[in-house]
């Protein structure tokens, strides 16, 4: 069966991101296993906490709680991330996850001449997002996670999707997530028709 990586950056009960990917789960098969960032306690990463990471990495320790997040990463067949645009770009949790999850020797590796080389076992990364208003650029948030899954982790396929303007007044929120909820279907039955 496979193995869906849900990362979870939602905080309100109600959140319209959350809504969305879960409407995106519903079209996947293959058992969910959830990381929902704000019950998650990140250590802070600081010298002494890379100096052990590198140690360990190093020497093969790779079982330990240090490492949850990166061997998740690393063994999903598939990844969600719900991550509503905040300031610019994501919650400041999902950025967290990352820095635990970017583990040499087990989300990535370098090359011979220096480049990362992914060892990431998924094939699709799927990023759905909010936003209360208009996405200046998709750089901000998106792009970053976009370039971090192709280029370190070696995902090949990364898709996003969003609905904005949800905040502004008299925006037909309903409407509006229909709109992104039949984008999804229409990804999902052109997929099927592969």
């Amino acid at each position: 069966m496979k193995k869906i990586l849900f990362i979870n950056a939602c905080v309100r009960s109600n959140s319209r991101t959350k809504q969305l990917a879960a409407y995106v789960l519903g079209k996947l098969d293959g058992e969910v296993h959830e990381f929902r960032l704000e019950d998650m306690k990140f250590p802070e990463v600081n010298e002494e906490f890379l100096a052990e990471r590198e140690r360990k990495s190093s020497s093969g320790e790779l079982d330990g709680e240090m490492f949850v997040c990166a061997r998740a990463l690393a063994e999903a067949d598939e990844v969600v991330i719900a991550a509503p645009y905040w300031d610019l770009s994501f919650p400041a949790s999902l950025k967290a996850f990352f820095e635990q999850a970017n583990v040499l020797g087990v989300t990535f590796e370098y090359s011979a001449d220096g480049r990362p080389v992914g060892l990431c076992r998924a094939d699709r990364l799927i990023y759905v997002t909010t936003a209360g208003g208009s996405f200046f650029s998709d750089e901000y948030g998106f792009g970053y996670v976009r370039t971090l899954a192709a280029a370190f982790y070696g995902i090949g396929e990364i898709v996003q999707f969003k609905a904005e303007g949800l905040d502004i007044y008299g925006a037909d929120v309903e409407s509006i997530l229909a709109g992104t909820k039949q984008i999804i279907d229409e990804y999902f039955r052109e997929k099927r028709s592969v």
